[in-house]
């Protein structure tokens, strides 16, 4: 299908980009890669009259890495994440979760702003990010604010950041200990049936911290702390990993839609999550 009519706009600053969504309100939306964007346009599921592109805007791209913190751009794109060697050497699960994100056409527009900005229960970041702590930069009219990424997911396509904001960056502690992230989806390209981000410190054998978090199992991203807890204190035996199973099955409230019908993808996710932390002990 084709867009509605709109107005485009390229500003080359944020002191730009923010007159425009002052003037124009909720009738404004500002757009990354586009690849969300684009198609809920041209399906007619967003009404977009101003459409105001980030390309333009300096200061929005690129990954830093220092003193144990990493600070990615909105308009960093998932495929200079793969290639971003300091990155996968703090953080590998970010790598891990890149690739396994649409096709390499995609990769190389795709950006991390657009994919935990838009608020999309199906996208693979929001629960990266709940997992890692992750911290999201938003600047406004009023200045600039950061809410955690824990907080920021209200319902599907509702977040924290008002009409009049704009995310510009994703920051997190780096990791350590054993990581992974798995995903069950139909085909290259598709939404997860269910994925889960885990990250798990062990030591002396023992789990002492663990941090979980589940992808398109709600109308939000959901990070189980219940989930993490059942595994600390534990060898992440047979019985830790059931228990962690039932505490993040108690917080999920999948839909049925052409993925299947919940009772399916209640199994799905509990076999993804098992598959993700047996992998992550195994590197801790």
């Amino acid at each position: 299908m084709i867009p509605a009519p709109f107005d485009y706009y390229r500003p080359n600053d944020m002191a730009g980009v923010l007159a425009l969504l002052s003037e124009h309100g909720d009738d404004a939306r500002v757009m990354a890669g586009g690849h969300s964007l684009i198609p809920m346009m041209k399906l007619r599921m967003a009404d977009v009259p101003h459409l105001i592109d980030l390309q333009d805007v300096e200061g929005l791209s690129g990954i830093t890495v220092a003193d144990g913190s990493v600070r990615i751009g909105a308009m960093t794109t998932q495929a200079e994440i793969i290639d971003h060697a300091g990155l996968t050497q703090v953080a590998p699960i970010m790598k891990e979760a890149a690739l396994q994100i649409a096709d390499p056409q995609v990769r190389y527009m795709g950006t991390v702003g657009g994919n935990v900005a838009n608020g999309d229960p199906g996208n693979d970041m929001p629960g990266l990010m709940q997992c890692l702590d992750a911290h999201f930069t938003l600047v406004g009219k009023d200045g600039e604010r950061t809410v955690a990424a824990r907080a920021f997911y209200e319902a599907a396509y509702m977040t924290a950041r008002t009409d009049e904001e704009v995310l510009t960056a994703v920051t997190f502690r780096a990791t350590s200990g054993g990581y992974a992230y798995e995903k069950q989806k139909r085909k290259i390209g598709d939404y997860a049936t269910a994925a889960a981000a885990v990250l798990i410190t062990k030591e002396g054998g023992t789990c002492t911290a663990a941090s979980i978090a589940m992808t398109n199992l709600s109308d939000v991203p959901v990070f189980s702390a219940d989930a993490g807890a059942a595994l600390v204190g534990s060898s992440v035996d047979d019985e830790a990993i059931k228990a962690a199973k039932e505490a993040m099955l108690g917080d999920i409230d999948p839909s049925e839609d052409n993925r299947g019908p919940v009772a399916f993808k209640r199994h799905v996710a509990g076999v993804i999550l098992a598959r993700a932390i047996t992998r992550a002990w195994s590197r801790a």
